[in-house]
Formats: C-alpha cells, structure tokens, sequence
C-alpha cells in the first residue's frame, strides 16, 4: 500500500474511534443541541454517574425521581390508555414532593375513583366507558406500587387489583386480552396476550421483554395498544425478578435466557402467529435480557433493543448505588429509597445493599456478534450523553453481524430523551415498527 493509502486508512480509523461512528445504519434524528435546563459539560471533571430514574427536562415535582416517574411513566402512557392529563395533575398537585406515603395515597385514591366510574358503566352496559375507565384505573393502582415496600400489607393486594381490573377491561376490546401463565420452574409467569385480528390467521408477532422494576401491566401500557393498531400480535410475560414473582423467590439471575426461552416456546405453539415474523423487544434492562435470548435461540427473527445493555455490571458501576453510603441514603427522598430499594429486593439482595447491584448484574452480557438476526437499536438523546450508555451502544452496533441493523438516537427537542423514550411512545413506536415492517415484508 502507498504512503498516502495508508495515511487514508489511518485517518479513517482514528475518526471512527474518536467519533464514535461505525458507517450507515446509525441515525441521529437531529443534530446535538443543548439539552434544556441540563448542566452543561465541563471537561477535566469526573464522570458523572449514570442515572436511568432522572430526566432530563422537568415536568413537575421538584425531586428529580418522582418527576421523572410521574413525566415519564405516568405521562407517557395517556397514549396508551393509561392516564388522563387531568387526573394525574390533580393527583400530583395532592402529593407532597419526594415523598413515598403521600403518593401512594393519592395514586389509590385516584385509582379509586376512577375504578368506580369503570364499574358503573360497566354494569349499565357501557362497554367502551368501562374498558376506558377500568384501563387507566389499573395504571393508577399500578403507579402507586412505584413507591411501596414489599413488606406492606397492601403491596400484593394493590398488584393484583391492577391486574384485576387491566383483565376485566381486556375482556372489552376486540379480540380481547388474553390473561396467560407459562409454567417455569414449579411455578407459572404471568402475562397477556392479544392477537393482531380476528380470525386465525397466523400474524406477526411482538414479544416484550420489561426491565428491572416492571409488571406485566406496565408493557401493556408502555406499547400493546400500538403493536394492535400496526398489525401485530402483542405477547409479554414477567419473568423471574419481575411483578410479584419475587415472592415466590424468583430473582433476576445469570440465565435470563431460559424463562424467554419458555415465553418463545408459548409463542411458537400458538397457530395464530407466525413463526417466521417472530420479534422481541426489550427496555431498560431488558435491552439486555432480550439480546440475551435472541444469541441463542433462532427462531426469534428480529431483535430491538433499548437500549443495548450489553454488559449490565460495566452499567451499574457508573452509577450512583454503586458507592452510596448509609449517610448519603439519609439525604435521599423517601421515594428515592423506595426506587431503589425495590430495584435490590428483585435481585435477592437486602433492600440497602444497593452497592451490591454491581455483583448480582455482572453475569448479565450478551456477544452482539452472536446476533445473526436483523436488529434494532433505539436510544433516547439524554441518556446516550452517559460516555458509558454511548460506550456500549456503539460497540454493540459495530458487532452487530447482520446488515440489516439500525440504531437511532431520539432527539430532545420532541421531548423523547428520557431513560426508554418513554414520553414519547409515539415516536418510539414509529422508529421500531417502520423498521420491524420493512424487515418483515
């Protein structure tokens, strides 16, 4: 090779490196701007940690995780059915900022009332009103487990309403909701199913795959309304470390692939779906448990991740439970506590051993180059601002083999940087199915 090839290639390789860029397949759906009231970056200072339960705008409450909670999560779900802008605004005008108990109170309080208004159209035959009503009322009950110890009395009891009441209103659309149990491991993980139309002809199919904290009413409501509306089955089930299973002792491990393993078995029994347009997707940590299944079970035919977490202990490390101290918990909010305290109960660990989430997620990897499938990289603008989230989401799309990958960077400007896109499920939802579409025609 000359000289001046040689220089070539050796400019091209410092910019691939210095930039991050790995060639086409990787979309930034705006130029980077200036995130709104973010600090801005000061170089020669430490990294700052990671922290998926913080926005990066406000919405409302001034302690940052209840805002990004009540923005993000409760917020984002009115598209799916699952909040009225009234109803949450009164509910968080009642709620005293940063604090656990007062929003569980008003968050059943609120579900109460909602609920009721379900039940009366219900029985006056009103069936559009009742699924209406009782959906929102599941989210409600649902919220209000945000901040709830597992050692409450009402903790089971105020799950298994959400459920109760996400069930009843499923009943109501048409084709309706499908409550299932997989069995696993002596015991069944709970979820839905909904197929894409009537009839039984075998369709597309989307399987869900939630994060660290998730119930399987919170994938109803993050997305199945969207996945009905294009086409597609919808299929999520809890596994082990998720919804209440934990009580029965079934943590967040190593294998996360054998309970989708299980979950793909269900799917692929089903004469309504077809096996060859078979997906899965996974959020927050589940953008790690997904790819996990995918490397190694062929018959899931696309893979979206969101984002990737290829190595979910490098991730924890850079986070603010990693170091934390008893006197720097004292400081924390009650409902802070109770975020994270849920996250280390899920994992099997003591509630305060949060430093001990480095360990328990340093098993959780995948090799994207055992990836053979298309697949589809989403990550929200605030978060890929973390040198480690940005770190492993361009390795991941550089070892992805297939060429049909993809990743996209959402962009700030239409309120869709926060952890998991998630207050902006329009715009998440049109990036993965437009592409899903295409990889399935």
């Amino acid at each position: 090779m000359s000289k001046k090839g040689c220089m070539t290639v050796i400019t091209m390789l410092l910019f691939i490196v210095l930039t991050g860029y790995w060639g086409n397949g990787v979309v930034f759906a705006t130029e980077k701007q200036e995130v709104p009231n973010s600090k801005p970056e000061v170089t020669g200072t430490p990294e700052k940690a990671v922290d998926p339960h913080v926005g990066y705008f406000r919405f409302y409450f001034q302690d940052e995780k209840m805002d990004y909670v009540f923005g993000s999560l409760i917020l984002g779900a009115t598209v799916n059915h699952g909040c009225e802008i009234g109803e949450a605004f009164y509910t968080a005008s009642r709620i005293k900022d940063g604090d656990a108990a007062s929003w569980q109170a008003q968050w059943i309080k609120t579900a109460r009332l909602v609920e009721a208004r379900g039940e009366k159209s219900l029985a006056g035959g009103h069936t559009v009103s009742a699924r209406d009503q009782l959906q929102r009322a599941s989210y409600y009950y649902h919220t209000a487990l945000v901040s709830m110890p597992s050692d409450d009395r009402r903790f089971k009891e105020t799950a298994l309403k959400s459920r109760t009441l996400l069930k009843k209103a499923g009943k109501l659309l048409s084709p309706q909701l499908e409550y299932i149990e997989i069995p696993f491991e002596g015991t069944v993980l709970p979820g839905y199913f909904r197929k894409a139309a009537l009839g039984k002809a075998p369709a597309k199919t989307l399987i869900f795959i939630g994060g660290a904290e998730t119930y399987a009413e919170d994938h109803f409501f993050y997305i199945a309304p969207q996945t009905f509306d294009r086409g597609y089955n919808f299929l999520s089930v809890e596994i082990p470390g998720q919804g209440l299973l934990p009580l029965e002792g079934k943590f967040f491990r190593p294998d996360m692939a054998a309970p989708i393993k299980a979950i793909v078995d269900y799917a692929i029994s089903r004469s309504d779906v077809d096996p060859q347009r078979l997906a899965i997707y996974g959020y927050s940590s589940g953008g790690g448990f997904a790819p996990m299944a995918a490397e190694k079970d062929d018959r899931i035919k696309a893979v979206i991740m969101n984002n990737a977490v290829m190595d979910a202990g490098a991730g924890v490390s850079k986070m603010d439970v990693a170091k934390v101290t008893p006197d720097v918990i004292r400081n924390w909010s009650s409902f802070n506590v109770r975020l994270n305290e849920a996250i280390a109960w899920r994992f099997g660990l003591e509630k305060n051993d949060l430093p001990g989430l480095v360990a328990a997620n340093r098993a959780l990897r995948f090799d994207p180059a055992k990836l053979a499938m298309p697949a589809l990289i989403l990550v929200a603008s605030g978060e890929y601002q973390s040198p480690e989230i940005k770190r492993q989401n361009d390795l991941c799309f550089q070892l992805l083999p297939n060429a049909k990958k993809k990743m996209v960077i959402t962009p700030v400007e239409e309120g869709a940087s926060n952890h998991c896109i998630m207050e902006n499920r329009s715009l998440m939802s049109q990036e993965l199915f437009d592409w899903l579409d295409e990889v399935f025609q």
